[in-house]
């Protein structure tokens, strides 16, 4: 059964609200580098063909449809928030602070929030509703997934110049086998994420 990603949103429309607002993270879980969040309202009834969880699209795929979403959005926002103030407020905090910039930095102020997720979030008084799987059943949800997604690739692409031995290029900061391995042989930059080095990144054995 093909799924409606605009049933949400004609259900709000149908109830009065007019800017309808999707928002989505990206790098919530990587080593190093910032988590990134968007914040975007669509014209109401519009289909952008292909728009879903951006973690199911191609890079290729994303790209494109990225253009296509800020060509056709009301508005967009998009806002990282970086590895020092994840340390020191903790990656969940740090999401929900993406979110609420994102927020912040639209030039329209919606009428409501609908949010990946299930986190309860603080935006300052404005109407939120939080879907589970949001970004693979609402179209505003998969665009802001999409414009946070590339956002941050292209970010860490471009760090990755900086630190050619860790392969950001290739991962984008997670935590694949490569990218622990050059944190072992080449130690822990200004980049990543302390808080999450654990003795697993490190390579440390505890047992005796």
């Amino acid at each position: 059964m093909e799924i409606d990603l605009l049933q949400y949103e004609k259900d709000l429309i149908s109830r009065g609200y007019e800017y309808i607002c999707g928002i989505d993270e990206a790098g919530r879980g990587p080593l190093a580098g910032p988590v990134c969040a968007a914040a975007v309202i669509l014209p109401n009834g519009l289909v952008i063909d292909g728009v879903n969880d951006s973690k199911k699209l191609s890079e290729k795929k994303r790209e494109k449809l990225y253009n296509e979403i800020i060509e056709s959005a009301l508005a967009y926002s998009v806002q990282f928030v970086f590895q020092d103030v994840i340390d020191e407020i903790n990656i969940r905090q740090a999401t929900h602070a993406a979110m609420q910039n994102a927020v912040n930095g639209l030039k329209i102020h919606p009428d409501i929030l609908i949010v990946d997720g299930n986190d309860n979030i603080d935006f300052d008084n404005i109407e939120t509703l939080y879907i589970k799987k949001g970004d693979s059943l609402s179209q505003s949800i998969a665009a802001a997934s999409i414009l946070a997604k590339v956002t941050r690739d292209r970010y860490i692409v471009e760090l990755s110049k900086d630190y050619p031995e860790y392969g950001l290029e290739k991962h984008k900061g997670y935590a694949t086998k490569a990218h622990m391995e050059a944190i072992r042989k080449y130690g822990v930059q200004p980049i990543h994420r302390k808080t999450f080095m654990t003795d697993k990144v490190l390579g440390i054995n505890k047992t005796n």
